[in-house]
């Protein structure tokens, strides 16, 4: 934090700043109020807080408010029925589709329940007659079980006129108990059926598993296929600007985006930096966090940059929970960015682990979290010298915890931790940080019947040496960072900051070049299903299924070794392939043994 801002939302170089504020060379209206009262309005606003709370020993401390409500439990059954296109958008030139449906059974209110009254005997063997119209026209009519997870209904796009509004489906199911009057409930959904446009650049969202569906970002023809988004936040200024032959090196070691962080004070050389990507390959995440609160800006980058085929996301927010940005700014500016485009995504990241985080993911198709835990004190602000506790103060990592009392074999070989016993509260953040926060925030989705329309990324730390970070992670510790989130459900990767170490670009790029043979189990929307997930002493493992080949992926978290037994997951370990490691992975017929801080993904054959 700088003066009540985190060092993320800035480039980690902060003589940035004192580059012009204007760029000084303009090419067509591209971003010319790029900067402006939005930094000063967010830094006064919140000058004295972070996530809500008072950070400056001078200041006592505050209950922050903001936090995500506790859905009400009921004695009753109900049914969480919800209905969503399997992808948004369709396109003109598409000619089938299809609807989604969720017939979740659960005993809290969640989005759309409502008590359902079930017939004695398993629920499984429940079902329901579901009805899917779209201005009172039958598109699909099925029969469905309980309990059923993105139960796929096709229909057909014929007669269903291109348009960029969203036409309003209507999902209707009825259950038939004994002794009972029929039960209906009822769910709506947007569908939007979009024109073709004129210049192809378009990205889908797969509702079925999360994932990005995009044409080759060349903007040569190809059929949509999903995009494992891998990338750095890279700074424009001073570094991708000067030097364009990063873009190859970046396309070289793997990765498939960009990320450069505002500002841009040379647009030629911005544009310069966007061509480049598209000729080698890689795909932009667009950066609007220093404007995006300003309407008039926005529409000026929006049009600028929509047509362009690399273009795979905008970007919004940067830790607006953190610098307490007004509570509809984020979706103001979601519903400006589709009125203006409508055929890319938005994304953000939030910093806070629970801080009006409704307010803030309802304006976005990406919510990304970014969990800082290596080289800080988790329990004690070395900034501000005062305790972190969910009232009071900033440790670099909201209500973060420390690992347990007692567990040296999670301490860092470098630590200053005196020695003796592991204390309670030690500082040392736990990786598991990092599964809480992300499993939270997908908890919360399916809370508020997001967790088909929106996905989860996750941003590991890249950087360090500044602020409360005394030092950068290990290229090992990064990786760790990484599967712990993918472990959880996230879905794609983008640390902060490049330029960043040696090692840890190394590693990063070393997984970046192993995800063509994990992600097809990630984006298998049957085997993203069927996920479980495994901590076996300091090891943190998650598998997926598809047929008779699963995928292992497994880090850990600890600082000596660990072993695996294939026991653990009823594997035998027959068929096995490493297409991944980190450090040290050692295998046997009995399981496997990963050394300190050591990650690896295995794919087991039959």
């Amino acid at each position: 934090m700088i003066d009540g801002v985190h060092v993320h939302s800035y480039p980690q170089n902060l003589a940035a700043l004192d580059s012009p504020l204007v760029p000084s060379m303009m090419q067509g209206p591209l971003l010319s109020a790029l900067v402006g009262t939005q930094i000063l309005n967010a830094a006064s606003a919140s000058a004295d807080t972070w996530c809500g709370k008072n950070y400056m020993s001078s200041l006592p401390p505050m209950p922050p408010g903001g936090n995500f409500p506790i859905p009400a439990q009921s004695n009753d059954p109900l049914l969480a029925f919800q209905c969503v296109p399997a992808i948004r958008p369709y396109l003109a030139e598409d000619t089938s589709a299809a609807v989604l449906i969720d017939s979740a059974i659960v005993y809290y209110e969640i989005a759309n329940t409502k008590t359902i009254y079930l017939d004695s005997g398993p629920v499984s063997e429940g079902e329901l007659v579901v009805n899917i119209s779209l201005n009172g026209n039958t598109l699909g009519t099925t029969t469905i079980p309980l309990n059923a997870t993105a139960y796929e209904i096709p229909f057909s796009l014929q007669g269903i006129q291109p348009q960029m509004s969203p036409y309003n489906l209507s999902c209707e199911a009825t259950y038939n108990s004994v002794g009972q009057t029929p039960q209906t409930f009822s769910a709506t959904a947007s569908l939007y059926v979009l024109p073709d446009p004129p210049s192809g650049a378009v990205t889908k969202m797969d509702y079925r598993s999360g994932a990005l569906l995009a044409r080759p970002a060349t903007g040569g023809s190809g059929n949509f296929e999903p995009v494992f988004p891998i990338g750095f936040y890279t700074q424009f200024d001073g570094y991708l600007s000067t030097n364009l032959s990063l873009v190859d090196e970046l396309k070289a070691q793997g990765f498939t985006i960009i990320h450069p962080v505002p500002t841009f004070s040379n647009m030629t050389a911005f544009l310069d930096v966007v061509d480049r990507m598209q000729e080698v390959g890689l795909y932009l995440m667009y950066d609007m966090r220093l404007t995006y609160m300003n309407s008039s800006s926005v529409t000026e980058q929006v049009n600028a940059l929509k047509d362009r085929p690399n273009l795979l996301l905008w970007y919004t927010a940067d830790e607006p929970d953190g610098t307490s940005d007004p509570l509809s700014a984020t979706i103001n500016a979601y519903d400006l960015i589709y009125d203006l485009d409508g055929y890319h995504p938005v994304s953000l990241v939030l910093n806070c682990q629970d801080y009006y985080w409704t307010n803030y993911a309802a304006g976005t198709d990406i919510v990304m979290q970014d969990v800082y835990m290596i080289g800080n004190n988790v329990s004690f602000s070395s900034e501000w010298d005062t305790v972190c506790t969910p009232d009071y103060g900033d440790c670099g990592c909201d209500n973060c915890v420390s690992i347990p009392a007692g567990d040296s074999q999670a301490v860092p070989p470098n630590s200053t931790l005196p020695p003796g016993p592991v204390p309670a509260n030690s500082g040392i953040g736990s990786y598991f940080n990092i599964a809480d926060r992300v499993s939270s925030f997908k908890n919360r989705l399916e809370v508020m019947g997001w967790q088909r329309t929106k996905a989860i990324w996750t941003v590991p730390q890249a950087f360090g040496e500044s602020q409360y970070w005394t030092r950068l992670p290990t290229g090992e510790e990064w990786v760790v960072q990484s599967i712990m989130a993918i472990n959880r459900g996230a879905l794609g990767v983008v640390p902060w900051v490049d330029p960043t170490s040696d090692d840890i670009k190394a590693s990063a790029s070393a997984f970046a070049k192993s995800l063509p043979n994990i992600t097809p189990f990630l984006f298998d929307s049957q085997s993203a299903l069927r996920r479980a997930n495994y901590v076996i002493g300091g090891i943190d493992v998650a598998t997926w299924t598809n047929g008779l080949r699963t995928l292992v992926l497994a880090a850990n978290t600890n600082y000596v070794n660990e072993t695996f037994s294939w026991n653990e997951i009823g594997c035998t370990g027959v068929g096995l392939t490493v297409v991944f490691r980190s450090g040290t992975l050692e295998t046997t017929s009995d399981g496997f043994t990963l050394g300190p801080v050591s990650s690896g993904a295995l794919v087991l054959s039959g």
